[in-house]
């Protein structure tokens, strides 16, 4: 397939990527079956409705799993080849950039059935995104060498129509946690947390009856704030008060920490939900809209700051509802830095992600998304916020005083160097008009 032919990237795809853990340990995978058990642990979680690439290294008698990206498998077959372009480019380039180029590559798709539905008609019919995928990756020069569709728990290879080996109806999974790597991964003490859709769920917006509450709120705070944003007069004001809600925040931190501990993620997040009103999470989600209170809370990133500010910025995540969607950028970046400051880097890939999802637009999640996925250290980042701190009592430094960039893009952009501009403008006219 000629460069010219390929069509173009749907704007709206995000692909998150993963290196390797660089564990000295040593697991042979020797058969099809193996390597369909190895994704979770590859991941760190059971992936859902993903295509998945594992890159293979120093091939030879004996290959090594290098990087690997994940994408959510588009709902219209239409847009498979330009995901499929988009995530072979985005693993090799990111290998390339890390000083190790893969000799090959390894394919999984993973989904389950529809209503009526079986594993087998799920397999055939992403059958043409598996082809996609291989002649992506062949076009760089890098073959795919298994490709494995896993539904309904079974698996089926693209590359092997052997039918002694890989029968027409698929091959059973063995037991979660009961393979060679599932034993080396416990000794390692590496875990599998959940699936894809677990973890989604603590940063998604409400879908319960409360939603209808906190759009209300949402609303209320909307009629009061944004008159006075669009008012020359009174914007100075505005920006003084949004300053101040920094201050509410730290509270709410405060309020948080205090709390005590709740076992299990559903609890935690139910329990947390409780201690945010509507008022106040509507109150801060509009402050966070502007990108100076944003920054300021980007500091809350280390120490015994950043466990309650994790959760406090998924609290905010999940307030985010209705027609307030793309109100879920910032307080999702946020998640995303914290956890990757915290050294989460799975969280943080997925949070990042999600508010690129949610605002394609949204800089500061952009060049945190790309740094993360090429493994760059965020002590250089938490050094620029910790000196954009230091210069507030001073006055502005140039980074704040800059239009149209807060103090969070400016050491984004210079660790990153990534493309791209802050369409934060245009989102606050979206914002206005809704």
């Amino acid at each position: 397939m000629d460069q010219g032919d390929r069509p173009p990237l749907p704007p709206d795809v995000t692909c998150t990527a993963y290196e390797s853990h660089g564990d000295p340990r040593q697991v042979t995978l020797r058969t099809p079956a193996e390597l369909a058990d190895a994704v979770p642990y590859l991941l760190g979680y059971r992936p859902e409705d993903s295509m998945v690439l594992v890159s293979l290294h120093d091939t030879g008698e004996r290959g090594r799993f290098g990087g690997r990206a994940r994408l959510g498998i588009p709902a219209d077959p239409g847009d498979w080849p330009s995901a499929a372009r988009q995530l072979a480019q985005g693993l090799v380039t990111g290998c390339e950039r890390r000083g190790s180029r893969p000799e090959q590559m390894v394919v999984f798709l993973c989904q389950e059935p529809a209503q009526g539905e079986t594993g087998r008609q799920v397999k055939e019919r992403l059958g043409p995104l598996a082809h996609a995928l291989r002649l992506e990756c062949g076009a760089l020069d890098v073959p795919v060498v298994e490709a494995l569709c896993v539904s309904d728990g079974r698996f089926w290879s693209y590359c092997c129509d052997d039918p002694t080996c890989c029968p027409a109806e698929g091959t059973p999974m063995g037991l979660p946690g009961t393979s060679v790597l599932a034993a080396a991964a416990a000794y390692a003490g590496l875990q599998v947390r959940g699936s894809l859709r677990e973890l989604h769920a603590r940063l998604q917006p409400w879908e319960t009856s409360a939603a209808h509450d906190q759009r209300r709120a949402l609303d209320e705070a909307a009629l009061k704030l944004l008159p006075r944003i669009v008012d020359a007069e009174d914007r100075k004001a505005v920006a003084d008060e949004t300053m101040e809600l920094a201050e509410r925040l730290l509270r709410l931190l405060r309020r948080l920490a205090d709390a005590p501990a709740v076992s299990g993620a559903l609890p935690a997040d139910l329990r947390d939900d409780e201690l945010v009103g509507y008022d106040e999470a509507a109150m801060v989600l509009h402050g966070l809209q502007d990108r100076t209170t944003r920054d300021r809370a980007a500091a809350w990133m280390e120490g015994d700051e950043a466990a309650p500010a994790l959760r406090l910025w998924r609290t905010l995540a999940r307030r985010c509802v209705g027609p307030y969607g793309e109100y879920a950028a910032a307080p999702l970046t946020l998640a995303g830095w914290v956890a990757w400051s915290s050294g989460d880097e799975l969280e943080a890939r997925e949070a990042l992600a999600m508010a690129l999802g949610a605002d394609p637009d949204y800089l500061f999640a952009r060049l945190l998304h790309q740094a993360c996925n090429e493994g760059l250290d965020p002590e250089s980042i938490r050094r620029c916020l910790r000196g954009e701190e230091e210069t507030e009592d001073g006055g502005p430094s140039e980074a704040s005083e800059a239009p149209g960039h807060g103090a969070g893009e400016v050491p984004g952009r210079d660790a990153c160097q990534a493309p791209g501009r802050d369409a934060g403008a245009a989102s606050r006219r979206r914002r206005m008009r809704a």
